[in-house]
């Protein structure tokens, strides 16, 4: 297990540092334009003021909170990173087992003295791992300027805003995981897993100014993403929610990879029942 774990994380070595270093970027412009921020506090308030909801809703701020740190935090940067490092762990995990699946590698990986569960969890474990390392590189890149910044907050409450974007990382990247076990090919299980991805992102933005969107927004993971709002405190319900759902959805997986057959090469197929493939073999 612990073979295939140092292999993986080797093998994502690349993309963790990818998008690590492009969130720890972001961090290193953010942080030092508050001090900009301040100083033009008054008229970007009244700029504010002219903004429709919606636009706001999509931030998750409105214009008081703003003018705080944490509300400026989540306005500016803590809002869009599940969409943006939610696509890592859709794009990383519906590959940790299909790629080398529709590749022909996995039968030839488990001829070898390795059981389906060890090579799922040293995977999966890899894949947790490497979520941690990017989450890692986002928190430097925002620890890093704080000296030569205005804004009035710690390296640890900085820790606080990233501990719930993880949660986020993982429960997408485990229903990616889930996916690919269930739908023909890797594509389409990132397809799906990125479909919900950004249809939790606009449901939970806009349920305020939609009833219907709201209840919506209660079944789906960033509806209990508190960014910024992290700051002051996490939500350990919310947080223990996303994370039992993640172990839910990771067990399910591992339940369906050791008992399906493996494809040799190529993208599978949908598994019709067998009278509806002969009915359908007879039509043609």
């Amino acid at each position: 297990m612990w073979t295939e774990f140092r292999y993986t994380v080797g093998r994502l070595r690349g993309q963790i540092l990818g998008w690590g270093i492009a969130l720890a970027v972001l961090g290193l412009i953010i942080v030092p334009f508050y001090s900009s921020f301040q100083a033009q506090q008054e008229q970007f308030m009244q700029l504010m003021e002219n903004y429709p909801p919606e636009i706001l809703a999509l931030f998750g701020s409105d214009p008081a909170a703003i003018a705080t740190p944490q509300g400026y935090l989540q306005y500016y940067f803590f809002s869009l990173l599940p969409i943006v490092v939610g696509l890592f762990a859709v794009l990383v995990a519906s590959g940790l087992i299909a790629s080398d699946e529709e590749g022909g590698r996995l039968d030839l990986i488990l001829a070898h003295p390795l059981s389906r569960t060890k090579l799922f969890w040293g995977r999966t474990a890899a894949f947790a791992a490497a979520a941690f390392a990017v989450t890692l590189l986002g928190w430097l890149g925002c620890v890093l300027p704080l000296g030569a910044s205005t804004l009035e907050v710690s390296g640890g409450q900085l820790a606080l805003g990233f501990v719930p974007l993880l949660a986020q990382i993982m429960i997408y990247g485990t229903l990616a995981l889930l996916l690919s076990q269930l739908l023909p090919s890797r594509g389409l299980a990132a397809t799906v897993a990125g479909l919900v991805l950004v249809v939790s992102y606009f449901a939970s933005s806009l349920g305020s100014l939609n009833e219907s969107l709201a209840t919506i927004a209660r079944f789906l993971p960033y509806e209990y993403y508190q960014g910024g709002e992290a700051l002051n405190g996490l939500n350990g319900i919310w947080l223990a929610g996303l994370l039992g759902a993640s172990a839910v959805l990771a067990l399910l997986t591992w339940w369906r990879f050791v008992r399906r057959d493996v494809r040799l090469a190529g993208e599978g197929s949908w598994r019709l029942p067998w009278p509806l493939r002969r009915r359908r073999t007879v039509g043609v």
